[in-house]
């Protein structure tokens, strides 16, 4: 996971509240449900003494999506009296919680946000076709292709005396039509660097389309039978099913390295104490960090995100920071990777490396 999108999150000086927010509306008193789960999250604010503004802040964008009825899980990380950062997700949080801390509390969002790929999806017919392009920091591109020709679209009926020169003018106009289709699927494809395709739509046009994009599209492309339109709840599973599969290829690929380089003695560290050197060192291609990390786990930090150690007099001692905060390890960890361009997997905890709660792959040996 890129993490480069987090870096203006941590400009801000903190101290940071993280809320992960209920507004999950299943019952007939659902608007009353959600406001007491906000206010028992406020308390818990309250408790930590979090500043009055920042407080306010985080009140007013409740407030909108509550006047809204909104459903889902509202995150929300705020600072010196401004929401900086906020997204929806659908369902509930698997642990509503809102802390105030020097970092934002990121894990959870992360974790639930996942990997992130480049996509695109084409639904294509005999006249052309629509194709909706996702970049990978989630902005939408939407394209129509209109074919050249649409006469004759349809067949003549069996028997007719002109059957045969009809029939192949049709074929010939289908043709025409999926190669400039295909032709604009490769060329969205390229220009918004997509890893997952799916194309989906008419039988016989899919299959002309298929057969005139380039290799490389592909190698990443799933065909849906579905003749339907991009709008289509069932086209969108269809999707979201081919994005899981391939965010759980990549851990798959990035846990097979970590476990071949670490035996190997080469460039892998497993454990706190390692990975903690070799993130201040800026030496971690790939962070990997368990969904549900150790929150006894602690970390001190300063100012920089590369002043990071596991004791405060380490700070003090080796890198002059005068006043050392302790954070959760997984908050410290991630704000350092982020700031040297590493990038991060979430480990499921009974997925493909379920005793490795910390570790990273690295650039280079030290």
């Amino acid at each position: 996971m890129d993490l480069s999108f987090l870096k203006t999150l941590y400009q801000h000086p903190g101290p940071y509240a993280s809320v992960y927010a209920d507004l999950t509306r299943t019952t007939e008193d659902a608007s009353k449900a959600v406001e007491l789960r906000w206010r028992a999250l406020r308390a818990d604010l309250e408790a930590q003494n979090a500043p009055h503004d920042t407080l306010r802040a985080i009140e007013q964008t409740i407030d909108e999506e509550m006047l809204d009825r909104r459903s889902g899980t509202m995150v929300i990380f705020a600072a010196n009296g401004e929401v900086v950062h906020s997204e929806r997700f659908p369902g509930a949080p698997r642990t509503p919680r809102a802390t105030l801390a020097p970092l934002p509390d990121v894990l959870p969002y992360l974790a639930e946000r996942g990997e992130r790929f480049p996509h695109m999806v084409a639904v294509v017919d005999r006249r052309g076709g629509a194709i909706e392009c996702v970049t990978a920091d989630g902005r939408h591109r939407h394209i129509d292709v209109e074919g050249d020709e649409d006469y004759p679209i349809r067949k003549t009926k069996a028997g007719d005396w002109n059957q045969s020169r009809f029939q192949r003018s049709s074929e010939n106009v289908w043709m025409h039509n999926a190669k400039k289709v295909a032709h604009e699927i490769d060329r969205v494809a390229d220009s918004c660097g997509a890893e997952a395709i799916v194309i989906a739509g008419d039988t016989r046009a899919r299959t002309f389309v298929l057969e005139e994009v380039s290799e490389h599209v592909l190698e990443h492309t799933v065909e849906s039978d579905k003749n339907t339109t991009l709008d289509d709840p069932d086209l969108d599973a269809e999707l979201r099913r081919v994005l899981n599969l391939k965010a759980t290829e990549r851990i798959m690929t990035v846990a097979e390295r970590f476990d071949r380089e670490l035996a190997n003695g080469q460039r892998a560290v497993a454990g706190l104490p390692a990975t903690t050197e070799a993130v201040r060192q800026g030496r971690v291609e790939t962070l990997l960090l368990d969904e549900d990390p150790d929150p006894a786990a602690r970390l001190w930090i300063g100012p920089d995100p590369a002043q990071i150690a596991t004791t405060a007099d380490e700070l003090r001692d080796e890198f002059g920071v005068a006043d050392p905060r302790e954070e959760r390890a997984d908050a410290a960890l991630v704000r350092a990777v982020a700031a040297t361009d590493g990038e991060l997997v979430v480990l499921p905890s009974n997925g493909a490396a379920p005793n490795l709660h910390v570790g990273a792959v690295l650039r280079y040996t030290a």
